[in-house]
């Protein structure tokens, strides 16, 4: 289950309706999926994606979204190091991003200016799904040994393509 840790206010959210109403006066969507799809560990992407489709289908129909892939980041993934850094680096996309967590774990720091100046760090797991809206400041870290497989949702995969800010923001959390 998520936590959400806002480090300026020294403040922590374990609570599950907690989580998602600070996210939600925010513009983000968070919701838990149920995981138990009875999938082997190393199962293909289209297994994943099938296993999956019960939640999936009706959700993307619901808010528009037209395709869906998987990502999986292991510490055998080629170039890992500069892939990470990319997902550090605060960035917008002209497209909501979507990710349920299948497995592993990550955090989403998000940079508010609409509530306040505002910075929090939403820590993701199996089961785990949030949406960021499309022109949000964040960034993602995968964490220094990642083992992640997540579902990703689009309407147009070419409204992913990072916008980054070069605010430096980032660097005070790390």
């Amino acid at each position: 289950m998520a936590t959400l840790r806002m480090p300026d206010k020294d403040m922590l959210l374990t609570d599950e309706q907690a989580i998602s109403l600070f996210l939600d006066q925010r513009g983000i969507f968070y919701q838990r999926w149920p995981t138990d799809t009875g999938l082997p560990s190393d199962a293909t992407d289209t297994q994943v994606l099938a296993a999956n489709n019960h939640w999936l289908e009706p959700f993307m129909k619901k808010h528009g979204y037209q395709t869906s892939d998987i990502i999986r980041v292991t510490p055998q993934t080629p170039n890992l190091p500069a892939i990470r850094e990319k997902f550090l680096r605060e960035h917008t996309h002209s497209e909501d991003e979507i990710r349920y967590f299948v497995h592993g774990q990550g955090v989403f720091w998000f940079h508010t200016e609409s509530v306040q100046d505002e910075v929090f760090a939403l820590f993701c797991e199996q089961g785990d799904l949030v949406s960021v809206p499309a022109d949000t400041k964040h960034w993602f870290d995968l964490g220094i040994h990642p083992n992640v497989c997540a579902i990703r949702v689009f309407t147009n995969q070419a409204g992913w393509v990072p916008q980054y800010t070069e605010s430096g923001i980032e660097q005070r959390y790390r």
